[in-house]
């Protein structure tokens, strides 16, 4: 088959009077991106295809990508842009003999990124890992020779430290553009830069809904073309009263439902994680078999839930319910059995306040886009159950997640691109002033930057590491203290997702006298060794069930399977740029002591001091005083053999509980001796300040007076890491 012009590529499978001729003479059409005979296969998922509601605009997307070079598509999840769109810009490639390059196409989701790689290859005909691939987080399933490629967007942005023009493909996808989150906006940022040295790139971004006029007009000043696909139809829309609260509202509507006579899933949208398992909880006791069919909870946690587990076979006759806090909607389009939404109308957004260096939790209503993509996920013969008044004013944008989240680790990679020559980087909404100034200022504590406020020697190694400033800085810090394996298993604990599930109520003591096994004196970082640690010596013990272990002390086997990945990760690249890795020797008292100044050479903003000796925490950065999670060493849930004085902290969140996560005690000392003496002078008067100047003048004089009695003997300047 001669694929010369895109109008030719176009016309490809158009009519099933042709497909049905093209599957007689199978044996005679060569399939262009792989040279072989099409199966029988590809006809049959041909026909499919060619019923989706984006099939019909694919000759009037072929041509736009033709003559311009930003296109967006807008349309529902269902109507098949995620799939059928990259696929066709392989056509478009192919036609032009991908002279100017391959396809990749991005996702917010990792999941998502690898399931349509693989319904790519299977419609396409070829082989997964070679014409078409996906490359995720610790997972990558492609070649140089890939001329489709899925991915998660933040992968790209790290593809561009070492490509930053992207001159490996001719069209980039972005899709889920309209979730605006942080790696969505600087990768759009950076293409539109990119778009002005390579006028033969092409750009296609999918959308759930409409663009803003500002996105759509974002990289050209004017209207970029729009294909609007066709909507499939909405089901039934009920507004409906939420008096005794959405949580006990939604389970109420979802036994009714099991109650009646119609079929299909349901999907319940709530607002935080804790509500989803409690929801489960309360319906795996309180729902009974209903006419043989029983009703089978399932939560769906953003980044922790497979996809597999989503599009699998309807369970026996069970009707399975789907309860999430996910705010992407695209996570569910595949699930065909859905025939029932209960949307609550409401969102949990973290929000970051660069004057306190710390998040707030607030809980606010969704926009209308997100509402509108919820009620879509209902068939037109399915029901959507809104729990808020109609007349309720809903925001018309998702709000950009740059404009709330800590910008620390997005500057240091945009300094990494300004090396790189893409120094211009123009976002349809920029971050707030005070954010910037805040996220500098941290990265010049860090050593990352030099006089000129360019990136330092440091700084462009701690931006090779995939995690956040201050645990790469930590990181660097643990080579020259001799404690690079310990420190590696910590970060890699506290980069993945949370190991430590959330068991029943009835069960949660029982979890916590378990969990005490692993309790390390000195805090909680040490506590994820030992955690990690143990579950790599059960993993090489031939007669253990790994997973029955995890599930006997509450722990999440696939979380410690991807800190197993990301410790080789981090591993692999400190090898690669040639840093030393130093063996294990995690127990002895020289490496507990590095261990803490390594944390201390990252973390030393995160500080805090009990200031009455009952728990409650002054934070040294913002003043705030907070007390330690109930799950810590230290925490309520723990008996107390004496709270540590002075205490490092991985995270504290101000509005949802006022709690230190992931605390270890340290020594005033040690703080002053990791911490750049032009951050201490800049901390905010406080007694606690006060009470660290008194022990650094004190030191000053014993340095003096040792330098008098034996000069020779003369100690060396304090230990920073710089």
């Amino acid at each position: 088959m001669e694929t010369s012009s895109s109008e030719e590529v176009s016309d490809r499978g158009s009519s099933s009077g042709v497909t049905r001729d093209r599957e007689r003479d199978s044996i005679l059409e060569i399939n262009q991106f792989d040279g072989l005979p099409f199966s029988s296969r590809f006809y049959k998922l041909l026909r499919e295809r060619e019923q989706l509601p984006v099939w019909k605009a694919k000759k009037g997307f072929l041509d736009t990508l033709a003559r311009e070079q930003f296109v967006v598509v807008s349309g529902p999840a269902n109507t098949g842009r995620s799939s059928q769109i990259p696929e066709w810009c392989a056509e478009f490639c192919l036609s032009r003999r991908f002279q100017d390059g391959a396809v990749v196409s991005t996702q917010t989701d990792a999941q998502q990124a690898v399931h349509l790689a693989l319904r790519a290859a299977d419609e396409m005909d070829v082989n997964i890992g070679h014409e078409v691939g996906y490359s995720v987080p610790l997972e990558s399933c492609c070649t140089s020779d890939t001329i489709l490629r899925f991915c998660t967007d933040d992968m790209l942005l790290r593809e561009m430290m070492s490509d930053p023009l992207l001159e490996h493909y001719g069209v980039v996808v972005v899709d889920q553009a309209h979730q605006r989150t942080v790696a969505t906006d600087v990768l759009q940022a950076l293409l539109k830069d990119i778009a002005l040295q390579r006028p033969e790139l092409r750009v296609v971004l999918l959308m759930a809904v409409d663009p803003s006029p500002r996105h759509s007009a974002h990289f050209t000043g004017s209207p970029a073309p729009l294909i609007q696909l066709e909507n499939p139809g909405l089901g039934k829309v009920l507004y409906c009263s939420s008096g005794n609260g959405y949580l006990s509202s939604a389970l109420h509507l979802v036994l009714q439902i099991h109650q009646g006579k119609e079929k299909g899933d349901v999907v319940v949208f709530l607002v935080t994680g804790q509500e989803v398992d409690l929801a489960v909880e309360l319906l795996r006791k309180e729902s009974l078999p209903v006419g043989g069919s029983e009703l089978l909870p399932i939560a769906v946690h953003p980044g922790r839930t497979s996809l597999s587990l989503l599009m699998e076979e309807e369970v026996s006759q069970a009707r399975r319910v789907f309860l999430t806090c996910s705010q992407g909607e695209d996570l569910f389009w595949s699930v065909h059995s859905i025939n029932f939404v209960i949307d609550t109308g409401l969102e949990k957004r973290n929000v970051y306040n660069p004057r306190i260096r710390t998040y707030s939790v607030i809980i606010q209503p969704i926009s209308a886009s997100q509402a509108l993509s919820r009620r879509q996920l209902a068939p037109t013969t399915g029901t959507c159950f809104c729990l808020y008044p109609e007349d309720r004013k809903l925001p018309a944008e998702v709000r950009p997640h740059i404009l709330e989240s800590d910008i620390t680790p997005t500057v240091l990679f945009l300094k990494r691109m300004d090396i790189a020559g893409l120094g211009r980087c123009d976002f349809i909404d920029r971050a707030d002033p005070e954010a910037l100034m805040q996220a500098l200022e941290e990265l010049d504590y860090l050593a990352a930057l030099d006089n000129n406020g360019n990136l330092s020697e440091i700084g462009i190694i701690m931006s090779e590491f995939h995690m956040d400033p201050q645990m790469a800085k930590t990181l660097l810090a643990s080579c020259e203290f001799d404690c690079v394996s310990e420190v590696v298993i910590i970060a890699a604990m506290l980069t993945a997702p949370n190991c430590l599930t959330n068991p029943p109520v009835d069960s949660k003591q029982e979890a916590v006298q378990r969990l005490v096994k692993f309790q390390h004196p000195e805090g909680d970082h040490f506590t994820l060794v030992n955690i990690y640690k143990a579950f790599k010596q059960n993993q090489q013990e031939p007669d253990c069930d790994v997973e029955s272990w995890c599930r006997s002390f509450h722990l999440d086997h696939a979380a410690l399977q991807t800190v197993d990945a990301l410790c080789s990760e981090f591993t692999d690249t400190l090898r690669r740029i040639e840093l030393p890795v130093s063996p294990p020797a995690f127990g002895s008292r020289t490496n507990t002591a590095n261990i803490k100044r390594a944390l201390l050479a990252g973390f030393f903003m995160q500080v805090a001091r009990d200031v009455d000796g009952s728990g409650n925490y002054f934070i040294l950065t913002n003043k705030h005083v907070a007390q330690i999670q109930p799950q810590s060493a230290y925490g309520a849930n723990n008996p107390k053999e004496g709270l540590p004085e002075w205490v490092l902290f991985h995270e504290h969140t101000f509005a949802e509980d006022n709690c230190l996560r992931v605390v270890t005690r340290i020594a005033p000392e040690e703080f002053l001796q990791m911490a750049p003496q032009y951050y201490f002078y800049n901390l905010p008067p406080s007694e606690s300040k006060n009470l660290l100047q008194s022990i650094l003048d004190n030191e000053d004089v014993q340095d003096q007076q040792k330098c008098i009695r034996t000069p020779e003997e003369q100690t060396a300047e304090r230990c920073v890491v710089q």
